[in-house]
């Protein structure tokens, strides 16, 4: 993941101005997001939060979200463009709260640039700090088969939506919704499932 952190890096400014403000998010998402994540009592992580963007979408639904991401540049974005937040520095292969503390999980497309072999290790890290009844939401790309394509910034890999669900299922999470949607323009087919930790 050293790789990828120095890779956001290089780009974070042209990826602020990009895709730094929940408006650049498509409505369909953000709906989804804030009907599996808002309402919830507890804390709320935004893994691999970036700008802070929809940390702030969420908290604005009254929701108690902590952006986090191992890009310093973006958390100090974050903190500038929306003081009230709560950002941190850290990774999701080693989250630095305690077990079963935590509400809800959003991984935004922040999963999409883990090797297919190190997936299982970071989903039973939500797991272990994931409260019963917590909410998983991931945003992924969508593909025929697990397979690595050219991102403009790093690495990235594409799931069929359903053997993502059942890496999912085998990290003792249980599908609740999915989103799918064809690719538009310049954007790749997209997903995002929903799943509660029984």
């Amino acid at each position: 993941m050293e790789e990828v952190r120095r890779a956001y890096a290089s780009v974070a400014e042209l990826y602020i101005g990009l895709f730094g403000t929940s408006q650049q998010v498509h409505a369909d998402d953000l709906a989804f997001i804030g009907r599996h994540l808002a309402g919830r009592p507890g804390t709320v992580l935004d893994l691999g939060c970036g700008p802070g963007h929809i940390t702030d979408y969420l908290r604005s639904l009254g929701v108690d979200a902590t952006g986090i991401d191992m890009v310093p540049e973006f958390i100090a974005h974050a903190r500038a463009a929306h003081p009230n937040g709560r950002y941190q520095l850290g990774s999701m292969e080693n989250l630095a709260v305690a077990n079963h503390s935590i509400a809800g999980i959003l991984a935004w497309g922040s999963l999409i640039h883990l090797p297919p072999e190190d997936l299982d290790g970071v989903l039973g890290e939500f797991r272990r700090v994931m409260a019963p009844a917590g909410t998983l939401v991931v945003g992924l790309f969508v593909g025929d088969e697990v397979a690595a394509f050219d991102h403009k910034v790093v690495t990235a890999y594409r799931w069929p939506v359903d053997e993502f669900s059942e890496r999912l299922a085998r990290a003792g999470f249980t599908e609740v919704e999915r989103l799918q949607r064809p690719a538009e323009g310049t954007h790749r087919p997209h997903a995002a499932i929903a799943a509660s930790r029984p």
